[in-house]
């Protein structure tokens, strides 16, 4: 804490951290990457705490004495006695968030209410899925899950699932408003790769990677989560344009090619042109390699990558600003699509030196040796409309510009074991799909009882007609 203050300190007065050796970078992380929490809580409040909760009712039934209720918003949260001071902070597609203390862990979490996970088969199988890959995934750069619960006591009134998660102090959106230096813009992308990798290894795509989806604290801690359109991986398999938000989408998923794990280096490097221009960098209408370069360079710009209006017009906004690329790639379009491509005015496109000058770029790292130019090369094999030619994970973090804050305990934690190998092949009715989310509560509660914190799927061969 003394350190942290006196580098606060020494922060206002603008000088540069003194750092030796190349063997100081894990203690100088306490240091050097401190987003402070004032800062945070002033400028990055996600909802009106005075919209807090209206009403307050016990439920009538044997679970009285554990939970009660009450409205959060449109929506009412009937949580565990345990979890009291509940705040919205936000919400999705996905679900609705808040804020809690959890009395038993006597620290702050955050509860995620599900949104209508029995409307329909779509709807049921991400909320299994998600659940599913919570369970399995561990890591520092994922979000931890904490807890799983439902308030009804059988299969036949089961209707609601809860998430107990980490809480944190901000999202990425709100970071990249910030004016961040090359040690905390280059530690934020390796967390974020190192997150991802160990998502790859056991062949998970994330799918939908935006700031939005990535979390920080005021430490510099970072954490990515939103597991509901993350899949297995599997060899040519074709997504629809609207799986991910339009701005981080990948050429090959905007153009409905096959894709692959690297599909997320788009969205990172989409992110990272963000946070340098802070402003997005392919803005249009609404995966994860390419979604990381997008993140990665939205970072930089403080401004989204691409910008566009729906999947077609985020394609101009690709091309007008990379180039339209090689015939080599054209090649591989089936043969509707390579027309409407090659009809298509041609466009030059732009050097990268041109799209993220150095007046971009913070101040050159003078400790760790960072650079505009190493930044910008990194943007520049993320940001490869052939996937086939794009970074991959592995190889961005051996970049220099990421490589400084390698740890192999970090990057090579042991992959999560995925026992349920056709999670996305499989397809069953609503009342399956209950029927396996609700045995996955329960195996939750089980291992929480034999003291197994972190618990793999129950089996489908239960379900299985």
């Amino acid at each position: 804490m003394e350190r942290l203050e006196k580098w606060l300190q020494t922060r206002e007065q603008h000088p540069q951290p003194e750092v030796g050796s190349p063997s100081t970078t894990q203690e100088n992380r306490k240091v050097i990457l401190v987003i402070r929490p004032w800062v945070l809580r002033r400028k990055f409040r996600l909802n009106d705490q005075n919209t807090i909760c209206r009403g307050l009712t016990m439920n009538k039934n044997k679970r009285e004495k554990e939970y009660y209720s009450l409205d959060v918003g449109d929506s009412t949260f009937t949580v565990l006695k345990r979890y009291q001071n509940l705040r919205p902070i936000g919400s999705g597609a996905q679900g609705i968030v808040c804020s809690s203390f959890d009395h038993n862990l006597d620290r702050n979490v955050a509860i995620k209410k599900l949104s209508r996970p029995f409307q329909n088969q779509t709807h049921a199988k991400r909320a299994y899925r998600e659940l599913v890959l919570m369970k399995c995934v561990n890591h520092k750069n994922i979000i931890g899950l904490l807890n799983v619960f439902t308030p009804q006591k059988t299969l036949e009134e089961f209707q609601d699932v809860y998430l107990v998660m980490e809480l944190m102090d901000a999202n990425l959106c709100q970071v990249i408003q910030m004016e961040l230096d090359h040690e905390r813009l280059s530690y934020l992308l390796y967390q974020t790769l190192c997150g991802i990798k160990h998502l790859h290894a056991a062949g998970i795509i994330h799918r939908d990677l935006k700031p939005s989806n990535i979390v920080v604290k005021s430490d510099c801690t970072l954490k990515i989560l939103d597991f509901g359109l993350a899949r297995t991986a599997a060899t040519g398999l074709l997504m629809t344009p609207y799986v991910v938000t339009r701005y981080y989408r990948a050429p090959e998923v905007i153009l409905g090619m096959g894709y692959q794990a690297n599909v997320d280096i788009w969205s990172v490097g989409c992110i990272m042109a963000e946070m340098i221009r802070h402003k997005i960098l392919f803005p249009g209408r609404d995966l994860d390699v390419w979604s990381v370069g997008c993140i990665m360079a939205e970072m930089v710009r403080g401004s989204v990558l691409f910008p566009g209006s729906d999947h077609i017009d985020q394609w101009n906004k690709v091309i007008e600003q990379l180039g339209t690329p090689s015939q080599e790639f054209l090649t591989k379009l089936n043969q509707s699509v390579r027309t409407y491509v090659e009809n298509r005015p041609r466009y030059a496109g732009y050097s990268f030196e041109k799209l993220f000058p150095d007046v971009l770029f913070p101040a050159d790292s003078e400790h760790n040796k960072l650079k505009a130019s190493q930044a910008r090369d990194l943007l520049s094999k993320m940001l490869v409309i052939d996937a086939s030619k794009r970074i991959s994970v592995d190889e961005a973090l051996k970049h220099p510009y990421i490589n400084v804050w390698y740890d192999p305990t970090e990057v090579e934690a042991p992959p999560p074991l995925i026992t349920d190998k056709q999670l996305d092949e499989r397809e069953h009715t609503v009342d399956e799909w209950k029927d396996l989310i609700y045995k996955e509560v329960l195996d939750w509660e089980e291992r929480l009882k034999n003291g197994v914190i972190r618990g793999q799927p129950a089996s489908l061969a239960q379900v299985q007609k």
